[in-house]
C-alpha cells in the first residue's frame, strides 16, 4: 500500500491517492502532447476507489482522441497544470499526471503508447550538454 500526494502548480487543487500504484507509461499521442507542452506525457495508473480531491476542484476538458473514445482531462482552472485523466472506458481507473506528484520516484514508466505519432527529437541524445541547474 503505497500513498501518493498531488497537485498543481500554484497548489489551488490537491489530490491524494492511497493503494497500490500501477504501471506508468509514456504516451506519444498529438493529445498528449499538446497537454504536457512536451514530446509525450507520462501517466501512473491508479484506482479510482482510492483517489480523491483534497483540495480545490479541478476543471475539466473532454475530447475525443485518435481511438475515438472520449477522454476527460482534468487540470487546474488557475494555473493550468495537467493533473489527471478519466478514460470512460475504464471508470475504475484514474491516470495521474506523472509531473503533478510530489514525488515522482514512484512512476516507473514500463511501456509506450501511440509510438506511431512520436516525434523525432523525443530521444534525448546524451551527447547534448546538461546542467544540474539552470540553463547553464
Amino acid at each position: 500500500m503505497t500513498t501518493i500526494t498531488g497537485g498543481c502548480l500554484c497548489g489551488d487543487v490537491r489530490y491524494a491517492y492511497e493503494g497500490e500504484v500501477g504501471p506508468a507509461g509514456y504516451c506519444h499521442c498529438s493529445d498528449c502532447r499538446h497537454v504536457s507542452g512536451s514530446a509525450f506525457g507520462i501517466s501512473v495508473r491508479v484506482a479510482a476507489s482510492d483517489f480523491r480531491i483534497v483540495a480545490g476542484a479541478p476543471s475539466r476538458f473532454t475530447k475525443r482522441g485518435d481511438s475515438g473514445r472520449e477522454v476527460s482531462r482534468f487540470f487546474c482552472g488557475a494555473c493550468g497544470s495537467p493533473l489527471y485523466t478519466l478514460p470512460p472506458r475504464h471508470p475504475e481507473v484514474v491516470f495521474i499526471k506523472a509531473g503533478s506528484l510530489d514525488d515522482p520516484s514512484v512512476v516507473k514508466p514500463d511501456r509506450e503508447a501511440w509510438t506511431r505519432s512520436r516525434v523525432d527529437w523525443a530521444e534525448i541524445d546524451p551527447a547534448v550538454a546538461a546542467t544540474e541547474t539552470g540553463r547553464g
